[in-house]
């Protein structure tokens, strides 16, 4: 009889301790994700910085050609066989023109007449041009809290372009934290194609993968058009690091880290990180290149950050939604 008791209170156990099982499982999988997004939003925030150590041997285009190239060299080693049809390969090719090319030799040749720390900030309006995006073109709503982070950030935009000096060593420039902001609206068409295609069936590594590959077929096509091939000698050691750590980690490995980390978040919380980029964009522009930021400055900087720290934190779902 007593063993036959013990046998129930065994059988009552085990899906107990199964359950706890899977509950550590999957805390440690969400802990896991957290750091993933963290680590992509670390990454991403030295994008600017390697761009203006390039920036002394290599030309604009030069150096964004560079930078995808050796993000596709590591992107190679999980490529996927491409299922896509015929529409969503026009899909994919535009969204990529848009946002290869396009997007960063507009973005990079606004940071090549402004600052570090200006062009960081100025990334940081990224999470409200895209909830205001989403709403225009993809009929998502934007609650109060969406609108107040827009006029915030726009706030905030409007201090630092009307904070900049010419005459200020280190001060910014108001046509290149405007070609910046610029490349955040082009991207936008990219992120949408990505959505649409995701939500067409196809996996976020695909789309991504396949997007920077045939993008930066684009790219290499209008560089060597343009200007020749790309100096490979008297670039320097220094550059070469700055060029090969822009792709492989604030490309390749900044985005695998990040499709990786939201499917174990949810994206509501995940994007919470994409302001780590502005921040330590920032602070590496001031501490390390010795850029000036006046007080407009700074509280224009504080304005979009919090207006995306905003946005990120105070979504009404928990649904995760990959982002390519």
């Amino acid at each position: 009889m007593a063993s036959a008791t013990q046998r129930a209170r065994d059988k009552r156990r085990i899906p107990a301790m199964n359950r706890g099982n899977k509950d550590r499982t999957r805390s440690m999988g969400r802990g896991l994700g957290y750091a993933a997004c963290c680590l992509a939003g670390v990454f991403w925030s030295l994008g600017f910085f390697l761009g203006k150590v390039a920036f002394t041997r290599l030309s604009v285009d030069a150096f964004v050609l560079y930078r995808f190239l050796f993000a596709c060299a590591a992107l190679l080693l999980v490529v996927e066989r491409p299922r896509f049809s015929g529409r969503d390969w026009t899909t994919l090719l535009v969204a990529s023109f848009f946002g290869i090319p396009v997007q960063f030799l507009v973005q990079f040749y606004g940071l090549h007449m402004t600052t570090v720390s200006h062009a960081a900030l100025m990334v940081g309006t990224m999470p409200v041009i895209l909830a205001a995006g989403a709403t225009l073109f993809s009929h998502e709503r934007l609650d109060l809290h969406g609108w107040l982070a827009v006029a915030g950030s726009t706030a905030g935009i409007a201090l630092i372009i009307l904070s900049t000096s010419r005459h200020v060593l280190g001060g910014g420039s108001i046509e290149g934290d405007l070609l910046v902001i610029a490349a955040m609206f082009i991207a936008l068409v990219w992120i949408l194609g990505n959505q649409k295609l995701m939500r067409r069936g196809h996996s976020p590594m695909a789309v991504t993968v396949w997007g920077l590959l045939t993008g930066t077929a684009m790219l290499a096509a209008w560089v060597l058009v343009r200007d020749g091939l790309p100096p490979v000698h008297g670039v320097g050691l220094k550059v070469w690091v700055a060029v090969a750590g822009s792709g492989l980690l604030c490309t390749a490995a900044a985005t695998l880290l990040w499709n990786w980390g939201i499917h174990h978040v949810p994206a509501s919380r995940a994007g919470v990180f994409l302001n780590i980029e502005p921040a330590v964009g920032a602070i590496l522009g001031v501490e390390v290149l010795g850029d000036r930021l006046g007080a407009g400055t700074w509280i224009g900087g504080a304005l979009i950050i919090a207006a995306a720290v905003v946005l990120t934190t105070t979504g009404r779902g928990e649904q995760e939604a990959p982002v390519g």
